[in-house]
Parts: C-alpha cells; sequence; structure tokens
C-alpha cells in the first residue's frame, strides 16, 4: 500500500505504526506536516518515513491513499493545498478521519475530487483497540472501500454505515464514548476510596472491574441486559446497587447523553463545512 497521510500527529503516527507491523515498507509512506515539532516525534517513531513540511506534488504522486489526519479546522486549507496535486483522475482513495467533515465539503475544497471515504475513529485506536465507522457513495469502488478498510482496520474494528448522517450518531456512541467509560471508571474509583481503599488499590479495583465485565460480556453470546440480570441476585448487593441507579435514572441520562453528542456532531459539522 502506497500512502501519504496528511497530518503526522499521534492518529497518523498510531496507524502508520500498525500498517509497518502489517508488513508495509516504510519507503511506501509519506507524511506532510508543517509543525517541526510533530515532525520530530514522528522521526523518533519511524524514522524511515519520509516527512515533509508541505504538500507538493512529488508527495501526493503514486499514492493509492491519501489519508487526511489533521483536526476539523484545519482541513479546509489543507485540503486546498492538495487539491493543487490531485487531478481528477489520480486514482488515490482519500480518506479522511477528520471528525465533522462531511463529504460535500471535502469534494468542494478538493476541488470536485470524489473518490472520498470519511471515517470516524475513537481514540483508543491510538493503541489498536479502537472502533472505527466508515462511508463512501458510490464513486468508490469495492477495491478502494478495501483500501479504506485496510487503513482503519489497522487500528482496531471497522464498520461501514449506508448513511453518512450515521456518522454523527457513530460520533455520539464510540466517538465520544471513551469519556463516557472514563466517567463510570472515576465514579467507581471515587466510591472505592471513600470506602477506605487507597488511590491504587481504587484504581485497580475499578480498572480490573471494567476490563474483566467487558472481556465478559464479549465472550458471550447473550445481550448486556442478561448478563446484568445473572449477576442481579433477589433481594442481593447488585440488586440494590442497580435500583439506586434506575432512581437516579442513570440509564436514560446515558442514552440522552449519547443524543445530545450526536446532535452536537451535527451541530460542528455545518459550522465546519461553512466557507466564510
Amino acid at each position: 500500500m502506497k500512502a501519504t497521510f496528511i497530518g503526522g500527529g499521534n492518529m497518523a503516527t498510531a496507524l502508520i505504526g500498525a500498517l509497518l507491523a502489517r508488513d508495509n515498507a516504510p519507503a511506501d509512506f509519506r507524511v506532510v506536516e508543517p509543525s517541526a515539532e510533530a515532525r520530530s516525534r514522528l522521526g523518533a517513531r519511524h524514522p524511515a518515513i519520509a516527512s515533509h513540511r508541505e504538500c507538493a506534488a512529488d508527495v501526493v504522486a503514486g499514492a493509492e491513499v491519501i489519508v487526511f489526519a489533521v483536526k476539523p479546522q484545519n482541513m479546509r486549507e489543507a485540503a486546498r493545498a492538495v487539491a493543487a496535486h490531485l487531478a481528477p483522475d489520480h486514482g488515490a482513495v482519500v480518506l479522511s478521519i477528520a471528525a465533522g467533515i462531511r463529504l460535500g465539503d471535502l469534494r468542494r475544497w478538493l476541488g470536485g475530487y470524489r473518490r472520498i471515504v470519511r471515517a470516524m475513529p475513537n481514540t483508543p485506536a491510538l493503541i489498536g483497540k479502537g472502533i472505527s465507522a466508515l462511508f463512501a457513495e458510490s464513486d468508490v469502488d469495492a477495491p478502494g472501500r478495501a483500501l479504506a478498510t485496510a487503513v482503519v482496520e489497522a487500528a482496531g474494528e471497522v464498520i461501514w454505515v449506508e448513511r453518512e448522517a450515521m456518522l454523527d450518531a457513530v460520533t455520539g456512541v464510540s466517538g465520544s464514548g471513551p469519556a463516557y467509560v472514563f466517567y463510570f471508571i472515576e465514579a467507581l474509583e471515587q466510591a472505592a476510596r471513600e470506602l477506605g481503599f487507597d488511590a491504587y488499590e481504587a484504581r485497580r479495583l475499578a480498572y480490573a472491574t471494567f476490563a474483566g465485565a467487558t472481556a465478559l460480556a464479549e465472550a458471550s453470546s447473550e445481550d448486556a441486559a442478561v448478563l446484568r440480570a445473572q449477576v442481579t441476585s433477589k433481594g442481593g448487593t447488585t440488586e440494590r446497587a442497580i435500583a439506586t441507579l434506575e432512581a437516579s435514572a442513570v440509564g436514560a441520562s446515558i442514552v440522552a447523553a449519547v443524543k445530545a453528542a450526536a446532535r452536537r456532531a451535527e451541530e460542528l459539522g455545518d459550522a465546519l463545512g461553512k466557507d466564510s
């Protein structure tokens, strides 16, 4: 796979590392990164990867996939810099992992280029444990979709969605989701400390409980609701705890929070797509 990355930050560095681990050659990767500090970090992690301060024709030439891994607010400028070297018949798949940047806006900034895939990853992708949702229109054929999949699945699981609007929902569920998990772990640690454990013990109890429960759920064919019922004995400690959560509408609040994040993703997409 010959790939050019626009942006050389943490996500690009992680993806490149994962792709190299899958026997891709360092000579097949090029990175455009304006920040000298970021190029230095990238070079320390992947010294054989060619990095460039600016986009140029030779950086894009021959690329099978061009990955935009820049902050959403920098996408317009980055896309327009690439557009100068991206002829309509170039053939590369453009893969954007910038949250909120819609296909229509990116296509406009790229001068009408149509072979574009959007991906919505989450931060566990940095350690190869993420999940990413992808969307493309009919301009991207099966080989193009396979290329995009190969890039993002190097950092975790992949699903394809049928409508671009579903990426806002993905943002609400899994894009912002790690923060919800950390929020729950914080509360579990706090409870453990208030019950007499020191910070180290509280951390171990909270992290191991969450990791173990997740592994158990993944290993089971049962829904989470069934698994919860199996550990909730009538009149027992877990039943009392769940009743307290239900009384505070914790479950409903989580659903509302996810929907609020999805709505905000839609709002940000509207704002980021404006040219003024």
